[in-house]
């Protein structure tokens, strides 16, 4: 019979979020293999008068509809027999080595078949990955995208998320829907929001293609990146595709203009039961490579919504990186992901986040969620509203830029009212179904849908459809603005109009700045070859991405208290005493002076008049010194004992610590040190102060009972600094001790506080130094 007993720590961690997530081994016949597959070909490119005869492994005979496209299309036959004959070592270290340019790799890399560009980049450790990353990223800078979506599809709400996740920096946002007809008039808050919030920032509404298509021809969105490829011919066929359909579809959208992204990730073909026995990685390879033949200038690649799927597998974070580094490898734009939920595990999400935040990609997230994960209908969000200071605190914590400001609560709230008024009045000036002010103000103020009211949805899809039917776009909605008082939100819309006519941001990696300028690899391009060259977070971005609204000022923490009335009354230098009922209470040198209170927030006349009550209550005889040639608690609660008749001093620190120290101890030894002084309550001081007294009088003393806060050093290490330099800069060298009374010390008196009601255990932990 199976031993029943369980250690409890084990039971502990089966009920973790990271234990609802299912790991497996490996299983390459179903594709479920990250990189390295049993049966990924090895590389092969055999060319005859010109014609490539053997591709990876395969006789022309054999080819797929992906290998005939690659062959007629995508690969560089003029550079193929040079990159090719290179070992993949030597490419692999190419990647890394910051004496060879960007530009050197491009140019190689379109001649490298899928399986050499897999078999080379599976060669790269993390860290390797992205160095590669760091140098191959086109433009110079990184950015991000984000998701804009509620449950209830509500204008107003849609309006104001935007112009919130405009204002903070994003530089695409994406929309989506919940029910297929509410496209044109999610579409047209999206771009009324982003304008308002700041022009320039480029929209989508992810739908099926031809309305997307329609919706761009209107300029109602300005991108699309819904042009899904894969790396088997099955899948394809199951969605009624080739590559010639996907890039015909490309180019239908450039030609009026409209920016262009495909989208691919490790794991679709094994989701969908046609992975062929072939690892993720090589079959992204085989994408990417596709992407790079249709002529589209970026991809979101990433896993997107097959991540969860290569997490379960040994190896999966780094073969998700890995094929954001093909991307850019090929020169495509790289929008890599981070957008799906990655895992229920914070520490494994964000460990996967650094792959990509740290090198930084073009769009870091492919959709980071604007709004809480319960309204992402794009089957929620790794990181989202409720993240956000956490995302800009890792920025600052790294001095990296992942494409978020920071935005103070009332711009936030300012642009928010802005947006929902604006798409009022364009929703008012197109005859749609009215936004109430209700709505706005709502919207202004929510957290999420719950928040908002409900609309009359049928009349909602059957003014979309109307819209439709009318021809309706964004010049109409341009107008609408201007007529409505909205001039600067009009003009944006223009620009964008504008803006697919020049045709500028349809090059690689483009981004559009609030000035109309198009920035991208073209005429920003990304020239990093190491230390000091390429973008670097400095200057007046990173006195931005630093100043998060939370931030204080350390010195109004530290600051010093100015016309407080006294609670002691020195009495002249103090020497030993001879009363071995007596028991030193021996302060720092700013204690109840330059400081008033400890780090938990008790006044120091408080913290004293508990002390005095306890000793008392023990039936010792106190004594209150001041010790003015020391800061560390440790040498003040010794030469307080020195002092004392018994050789006992309880020794406090501004802050709060506490030491019960004896005369014959080495200063760093003690009796009861109390370090944990976040948790100290008046109660907390008066059992030391009973403690003190048992030393005093010989009894025998049971230690006071301990608490501890694990996390209270993070929380309070910059106060409890800032608290000890304004103790630091009270010592005077070689000063003598001084004699204090506390005035007003009426006995019990400290037991009128509230806290009293709170345990007696006292709070310990080792020493903050």
């Amino acid at each position: 019979m199976a031993d029943a007993r369980r250690s409890r720590r084990f039971a502990a961690r089966e009920g973790t979020e990271l234990r609802r997530e299912v790991l497996v081994e490996p299983w390459a016949e179903l594709g479920l293999v990250a990189a390295d597959g049993p049966s990924d070909p090895a590389p092969e490119l055999r060319v005859v008068g010109g014609v490539v005869t053997r591709l990876d492994g395969r006789d022309s005979s054999e080819f797929d509809v992906i290998d005939r496209f690659l062959v007629a299309h995508g690969l560089d036959l003029e550079v193929a027999g040079e990159a090719m004959a290179l070992p993949d070592e030597r490419v692999a270290r190419m990647l890394v080595d910051i004496d060879v340019p960007r530009d050197e790799l491009v140019r190689l890399g379109r001649g490298l078949t899928p399986a050499k560009l897999a078999r080379v980049v599976g060669m790269l450790d993390p860290v390797e990955l992205m160095m590669a990353l760091k140098k191959l990223r086109a433009r110079r800078d990184p950015g991000n995208q984000a998701h804009v979506t509620n449950l209830k599809e509500s204008p107003a709400l849609l309006a104001a998320d935007a112009a919130e996740a405009a204002r903070r920096g994003f530089d695409e946002l994406e929309t989506t829907v919940g029910v297929a007809r509410y496209a044109p008039l999610n579409a047209l808050a999206l771009l009324v929001g982003s304008q308002v919030g700041r022009p320039g920032v480029m929209t989508q509404c992810a739908v099926e293609e031809r309305r997307n298509l329609e919706l761009a021809i209107r300029g109602l969105v300005t991108y699309a990146e819904t042009l899904s490829v894969y790396g088997t011919e099955p899948v394809f066929a199951d969605g009624d595709d080739t590559p010639w359909s996907k890039a015909f579809l490309a180019s239908a959208y450039a030609s009026r203009g409209v920016k262009v992204r495909f989208t691919s990730g490790t794991g679709s073909e094994a989701l969908m039961g046609h992975a062929q026995g072939l690892s993720m990685l090589y079959l992204e390879a085989r994408c990417v490579s596709v992407v790079r033949a249709a002529g589209a200038q970026g991809v979101q690649n990433g896993s997107i919504s097959c991540v969860a799927l290569v997490l379960a597998l040994p190896g999966g974070t780094r073969a998700i990186l890995a094929e954001n580094v093909l991307a850019a490898w090929l020169d495509l734009e790289v929008a890599s992901g981070n957008d799906a939920i990655a895992s229920h595990s914070p520490i494994r999400k964000t460990a996967k986040l650094m792959g990509q935040l740290l090198p930084g990609t073009d769009f870091v997230t492919s959709g980071y969620s604007v709004m809480p994960r319960r309204d992402n209908t794009f089957g929620g969000g790794n990181y989202d509203a409720d993240d956000l200071d956490e995302w800009l605190t890792i920025q600052r914590d790294w001095q990296v830029d992942g494409g978020i400001e920071p935005v103070s609560e009332d711009e936030a709230l300012r642009v928010r009212e802005r947006a929902a008024r604006a798409v009022q009045a364009v929703f008012a000036e197109l005859g749609l179904p009215p936004v109430t002010d209700t709505e706005v103000d709502a919207a202004t103020l929510a957290h999420g849908s719950g928040d908002v009211p409900d609309r009359d949805r049928a009349a909602d899809v059957e003014a979309a459809d109307e819209l439709l039917a009318r021809g309706v776009s964004a010049l109409d909605v341009a107008l609408a603005l201007d007529r409505r008082g909205f001039a600067d939100t009009a003009e944006a819309v223009v620009g964008m109009l504008r803006q697919r006519v020049s045709a500028d941001y349809l090059q690689t990696s483009a981004v559009i700045e609030p000035d109309g300028l198009v920035r991208s690899a073209v005429n920003d391009p990304n020239l990093y070859l190491g230390p000091g060259t390429g973008y670097r977070l400095e200057g007046e971005r990173w006195e931005l991405l630093q100043a998060l609204p939370h931030v204080v000022d350390p010195r109004l923490l530290g600051a010093a208290v100015a016309d407080a009335e006294p609670v002691v009354e020195e009495r002249g230098t103090a020497g030993p005493g001879n009363d071995g009922s007596e028991v030193v209470v021996a302060v720092g040198p700013a204690f109840a002076d330059g400081s008033r209170e400890t780090i938990a927030g008790l006044g120091h006349d408080e913290v004293l008049a508990a002390v005095l009550d306890g000793l008392r209550e023990g039936g010792a005889v106190a004594r209150v010194v001041r010790i003015r040639r020391a800061a560390d608690v440790a040498f003040i609660a010794h030469d307080g004992a020195r002092l004392s008749g018994s050789g006992i001093a309880l020794g406090l620190q501004s802050k709060g610590t506490a030491v019960i120290h004896r005369a014959d101890l080495q200063p760093l030894d003690n009796l009861e040190l109390f370090g944990m002084s976040p948790l100290y309550t008046l109660e907390s001081y008066r059992a030391m102060g009973r403690n003190a007294a048992g030393y005093a009088l010989g009894r025998r003393v049971g230690p006071v009972p301990t608490e501890l806060d694990n996390f209270a050093r993070a929380k309070l290490i910059v106060r409890t600094t800032l608290l000890h330099a304004q103790e630091a800069r009270a010592v005077v060298a070689g000063a003598p001790p001084v004699e204090l009374a506390l005035l007003n010390d009426a006995p019990g008196a400290a037991r009128d506080r509230p806290a009293e009601a709170q345990p007696t255990a006292v709070p310990n932990s080792a020493p903050i130094p």
